[in-house]
């Protein structure tokens, strides 16, 4: 029996929308440590250094085990800010968060599909810089905290605390799921953690220096995200390609 099928056969369907229906009311931070408790050391925390969320999960995990792994996704169009913040944040908690990188470097990407993918189509320039990497992140793993939130979007309104990943094969739990922009801010602010200089200069969501622009007054915070396609909401991590919808949902979704 491969790992992913004890996995599966350890933890059903049933038992993991029972967990996640338990933790429903449960503080992100003990949602952190129920899954550190059950999964570790086989479980890794996605932190893109360009989000609230993943900065409000990584001091949350650190306060708990500061050993679990740490990963992010370098596009090699990372903002300057966001290294920046990568390095402050290896300072104050003393580790060193693993980056991730597609082989296919900037200029063997341009011969191939043109020098600016990300006009043309974003899709695939995402799954060749991001989501490539992120599953390679995952390779070995049981499960991995990610910073899903159903406040951000249609897309994820349904999101569960604790499902598995169709996409990865793996558990994927979701701290933050019942929490608003708001209550991440607040938590940051109250325990002083670090977060992207970019978010004081009108960037609430943070990526790729060609596809993220700073969003106007009145719109969605989401809006500064691919901007010129709007039905691209998604990098593609967290999306099932056969159903185009948010892996690791509630039933009702």
């Amino acid at each position: 029996m491969t790992t992913i099928e004890n996995l599966r056969t350890h933890w059903t369907e049933e038992r993991l929308a029972r967990a996640s229906a338990e933790l429903e009311n449960a503080h992100p931070q003990e949602i952190v440590r129920w899954a550190l408790d059950n999964f570790f050391p086989d479980i890794t925390l996605a932190c893109s250094f360009g989000g609230v969320s993943g900065m409000a999960l990584l001091d949350m995990a650190m306060k708990i085990n500061p050993a679990v792994s740490v990963f992010y996704v370098d596009t090699d169009f990372l903002f300057p800010e966001t290294h920046n913040l990568k390095d402050r944040t290896a300072r104050r908690y003393g580790i060193r968060p693993i980056a991730f990188r597609t082989d296919v470097t900037v200029a063997q990407q341009a011969a191939l599909h043109g020098p600016e993918l990300w006009k043309i189509d974003p899709d695939l320039c995402c799954e060749i810089r991001k989501v490539g990497p992120n599953g390679q992140a995952l390779a070995g793993q049981r499960a991995w905290i990610a910073g899903l939130r159903r406040d951000q979007g249609d897309t994820r309104k349904d999101v569960a605390i604790v499902a598995w990943d169709a996409k990865f094969d793996l558990i994927k739990v979701n701290p933050l799921a019942t929490w608003t922009e708001d209550d991440v801010w607040a938590y940051i602010h109250a325990n002083k953690a670090p977060y992207n200089d970019l978010h004081e200069r009108g960037y609430p969501s943070i990526g790729c220096t060609n596809c993220t622009r700073a969003v106007l007054p009145g719109e969605d915070p989401r809006a500064g995200r691919w901007a010129d396609f709007e039905d691209k909401v998604e990098c593609g991590i967290h999306i099932d390609p056969e159903t185009g919808k948010v892996v690791s949902t509630t039933a009702a979704g």
